[in-house]
């Protein structure tokens, strides 16, 4: 299994890396990718981060996932990128796509989460025309996900753990972490 992590300039850093962390974890082969042409991305709390790759030289053709961490600017950078919004199309279509906070406003924006389950960050919600908004921690809707916001992110690295490799791999990991819920 292998995943992808775009990374903006002003992403959420916990809701990139503790999915990033949770989903090495699991053993899915996890690539942070900068949008940004440079492989350091500064977080939203300017915490400067190395990404793996530059999201134009990933081959997506084995990805299984796509996620899209939040913050407000990071999701305006990746709203800019025609790499993120060439993926997020074909990954709809037809692989698992993911999004968290604010991210998955970039989603609706696309008219991909249309007539879909979908959660996303409060100050969101008005923005999300056409979704059905669950109002939930994590909401997936067959090959979409998304979450709610940063408290939300344990939560949903694990559905993404779950749908990938499985719910036992998922409450290894939680056990192992001493995650309680």
């Amino acid at each position: 299994m292998k995943a992808v992590v775009f990374l903006g300039d002003g992403f959420e850093e916990c809701e990139a890396l503790i999915v990033v962390d949770i989903l090495r974890r699991a053993g899915v082969e996890t690539t942070m990718a900068s949008v940004m042409g440079r492989l350091q991305v500064d977080s939203s709390r300017h915490i400067k981060v190395m990404a793996d790759a530059l999201a134009e030289d990933v081959d997506f053709d084995p990805v299984d996932l796509i996620v899209l961490p939040g913050g407000r600017l990071g999701v305006e950078n990746l709203s800019e990128s025609a790499v993120v919004k060439e993926q997020c199309g074909e990954f709809a279509a037809n692989k698992h796509l993911a999004a968290i906070c604010a991210a998955p406003w970039l989603l609706a924006s696309m008219g991909l989460l249309e007539g879909r389950k979908a959660t996303c960050h409060p100050d969101f919600e008005g923005e999300m025309e056409g979704v059905i908004l669950t109002g939930e921690s994590v909401a997936a809707d067959g090959n979409l996900i998304t979450g709610q916001g940063l408290g939300a992110s344990f939560d949903f690295a694990f559905e993404l753990v779950k749908i990938l490799v499985g719910e036992d791999k998922a409450a290894q990991i939680r056990k192992a972490i001493c995650y309680r819920y």
